[in-house]
């Protein structure tokens, strides 16, 4: 996901969008305890999307505007 995109997000699908990426994410670390994981690349994706909602989320806090 690019960063124009999540920027774009209020921010109640800001926070829904990071709840299902960690979800995805603690569903692909079960998957590597079984060794079954197709996509390996999507650890990083989904590491760096979570980053970049954490840093927009910030961002908006600092500046006292949640929307």
């Amino acid at each position: 996901m690019k960063t124009k995109e999540i920027r774009e997000l209020g921010f109640e699908e800001l926070k829904s969008k990071e709840k299902a990426l960690k979800k995805e994410l603690f569903e692909l670390k079960y998957q590597r305890k079984i060794g079954r994981v197709e996509k390996p690349s999507r650890f990083k994706v989904i590491r760096r999307d979570i980053a970049k909602i954490f840093t927009i989320i910030n961002e908006r806090e600092k500046d006292g505007s949640k929307s």
